[in-house]
């Protein structure tokens, strides 16, 4: 008799949160996976960095970490579908490219000038992304080449009928 809230009102509260988390259907595909495993390996790199004395790097983890978490919320969710207007994969590829050599150097660092067992858990772990991170600008270099070849061969004719009915004097 006193209860002011009705049985059911956990029920939109999960799916709301539910509907935060990635698809099934994204999450096992190739770029979920490897986004997943993205944002995994920074925040342990984040986690081991913080706890080590090469603390300095903590900063390159964490903003790998969110920006991966970002573009993970973004293309589960195809926010990145509304906004045309943002070069989505050329973004993707160059946060890949700069993960990977960054993570490199500082993992590099944190095992050879460090001794504490978290630093040298911070390189591994920074090794690790490097190589996944690595593969994934891999694959989105390969997607971008076979789009740039199909693009190349379908505008071919569509441009040279511009040129035929331009009003330029250049001819």
């Amino acid at each position: 008799m006193g209860d002011i809230e009705a049985p059911d009102s956990n029920q939109p509260r999960q799916s709301i949160l539910l509907s935060l988390l990635p698809s099934k259907e994204f999450a096992s595909s190739r770029k979920g996976m490897l986004l997943i495993a993205e944002v995994a390996l920074s925040f342990i790199s984040f986690v081991c960095f913080a706890a080590s004395a090469a603390a300095a790097f903590v900063t390159v983890p964490l903003l790998e970490f969110l920006a991966a978490l970002f573009l993970l919320f973004a293309y589960a969710t195809k926010f990145n579908e509304r906004f045309k207007g943002f070069l989505w994969p050329l973004m993707d590829f160059m946060r890949c490219v700069t993960a990977s050599i960054i993570f490199f150097i500082i993992s590099i660092i944190a095992v050879s000038k460090y001794g504490d067992g978290s630093s040298k858990a911070a390189g591994i772990f920074g090794f690790i992304s490097t190589i996944v991170f690595a593969l994934d600008f891999y694959l989105i270099f390969n997607e971008l080449a076979n789009f740039l070849k199909q693009g190349g061969e379908s505008n071919d004719e569509p441009s040279r009928q511009q040129d035929e009915f331009s009003d330029s004097d250049s001819d």
